[in-house]
């Protein structure tokens, strides 16, 4: 029997495969299918009703005269302390009284490759317990030849210990670099697929080398000739061939994940090839996944991607493609804080390298996933933290600033109901924009996004243009103004290949549309 190419049902083309939690020891060999269902991991307790479209991110700058920060983390030892790394080797302190400190906490620069855009110092974690350890975990590339590689700085002695390396000499991108510990203790590492373009080693789906993976060791004690131990749970303990390291595979560059504080829940945010950037979000405990890279970019086939017959896929929960401006996707976090819980609990954030958007994910509570773009963050964002108190700082690659994150409830000033009528491979799609706002608009553009597969033949009362998945609509001569309270409505024909839905998000000259039916 053959099997489905993505695990779990598909909503909106943007569903989360989240397996139910077993057992780590019982996860596939590779090749096999998982046993996976679609699942929301957040209660209604933990969630905020406000709906997505009403919230607006807005940053306000602290800090400035940083070179290249790529990552950030808070110190966890009742000091309200921010760590920031900068590529070149070094990480630097801000405090919010006090601001930047001159001097660096760190800086291993002498043992650091920072040649090429992305090698560098790319990764820190702060372990529990880390008041007492004085310990910090930081990936890195390292001279001489560029090798993926995970260490622990003693602070007190100001000594780097190597713990692991993955060669990766050569082509210097697709490191990964992100360090985080998960809700069980251990430490999670992500590393890219080796670089250049399409996994040319093929290494995403390989068992045998540490590229394209997301790795989980206990840093907590060593075993044997190990710096550290493997847990025994890691789902390929005991695979032949396999590094037991390996947690999740077939990823392409995941430059920044994170664990969702409430529930366990990992969020990765997978950088694309170039038509589909990713993220995945992943129930707790599970590992031996393969979220599909490269037989798959995004939801879509790659073409002459590495697919191994039979093999079962972990599909993403949102998917974007660049012509919304972006490059490379940058994930965030969920926001667990309290001061913008009331608008925000349970919604995860992210952003782009490129476009700048901000992100809003969060789980409908039917096996689907509301989203929005909610703002606009500083240009060439990096990485998104979370200070001890649970607010939000971003740090820009250039010119080099730390940027505390707000968020307030703007109530949108269009909504946009749809009607679609389905048949065979077509559908027309009728939407209904409506100005909800106090002023006129004078000449519009609505931007959506069409489901895969869809591909528009012919519009009515509007001038369509599409590219890639991403549709601009804009005013025909007869519609161009929708006064305060008044709507009109525009249309398209589409082919499609089984998925019909109607577009789950709108913006409107560059804001969010509250969307109803």
């Amino acid at each position: 029997m053959s099997r489905r190419r993505w695990t779990g049902s598909l909503l909106l083309a943007l569903l989360l495969t989240a397996p139910l939690s077993l057992p780590a020891a019982a996860a596939p060999e590779p090749g096999a299918a998982a046993s996976t269902t679609t699942a929301d991991t957040s209660s209604a307790a933990d969630v905020s009703s406000v709906p997505l479209p009403s919230l607006s991110a807005t940053t306000t700058q602290v800090a400035s005269g940083l070179k290249r920060p790529v990552a950030l983390a808070a110190s966890d030892d009742g000091t309200d302390r921010l760590f920031i790394v900068e590529k070149s080797g070094r990480v630097r302190v801000y405090h919010p009284d006090t601001g930047l400190a001159a001097a660096p906490l760190v800086d291993i620069r002498s043992a650091v490759d920072e040649s090429g855009n992305e090698r560098g110092l790319l990764g820190i974690a702060v372990p529990p317990g880390f008041a007492e350890s004085q310990d910090l975990y930081l990936a890195y590339t390292a001279l001489p030849d560029g090798a993926v590689t995970l260490a622990r700085y003693h602070l007190d002695e100001s000594r780097l210990e190597v713990l692991l390396s993955q060669e990766h000499a050569q082509y210097s991108n697709h490191n990964g670099g992100q360090l985080a510990f998960g809700p069980d203790g251990n430490l999670y590492w992500s590393i890219g697929d080796g670089g250049g373009s399409a996994d040319p080693f093929r290494s995403a789906q390989r068992l045998d080398t540490l590229l394209g993976k997301i790795l989980r060791i206990d840093v907590s004690r060593s075993c044997g000739t190990l710096a550290y131990c493997v847990p025994g749970d890691n789902p390929f303990v005991g695979t032949s061939g396999a590094r037991e390291e390996i947690w999740l595979y077939g990823l392409r560059n995941p430059w920044r994940f994170s664990f969702d504080s409430a529930d366990g829940s990992m969020w990765i945010g997978d950088v694309g090839q170039g038509r589909w950037e990713e993220v995945d979000h992943l129930a707790p405990g599970r590992g031996g996944l393969n979220l599909g890279w490269s037989c798959y970019e995004g939801l879509e086939k790659f073409d002459g991607g590495d697919c191994v017959p039979g093999e079962t896929y972990t599909e993403p929960v949102f998917t974007y493609s660049p012509y919304t401006g972006g490059c490379s996707v940058i994930g965030g976090h969920v926001y667990r804080g309290q001061k913008y819980a009331g608008l925000l609990a349970g919604t995860y954030i992210a952003t782009d390298y490129c476009s700048s958007t901000v992100w809003a994910l969060r789980p409908d509570g039917d096996g689907g996933y509301e989203q929005a773009e909610i703002g606009q963050m500083p240009t060439q964002v990096t990485s998104i933290g979370v200070a001890a108190d649970g607010d939000f700082y971003v740090i820009n690659d250039l010119p080099g600033g730390l940027h505390r994150v707000s968020f307030a409830q703007e109530e949108p000033t269009c909504r946009v109901d749809r009607t679609v009528n389905a048949w065979g491979t077509g559908a027309t799609v009728d939407l209904t924009v409506t100005n909800t706002g106090s002023t006129p608009v004078n000449g519009w553009r609505l931007q959506f996004p069409l489901a895969l597969g869809q591909t528009v033949i012919s519009d009515w009362n509007t001038n369509l243009t599409q590219g890639s998945n991403t549709v601009t609509a804009a005013n025909a001569s007869h519609n161009a103004t929708i006064a305060p309270g008044a709507s009109i409505t525009l249309g398209y024909l589409v082919g499609h290949t089984g998925d019909a839905s109607s577009p789950p998000r709108f913006m409107l000259n560059g804001d969010a549309c509250a969307v109803g039916d």
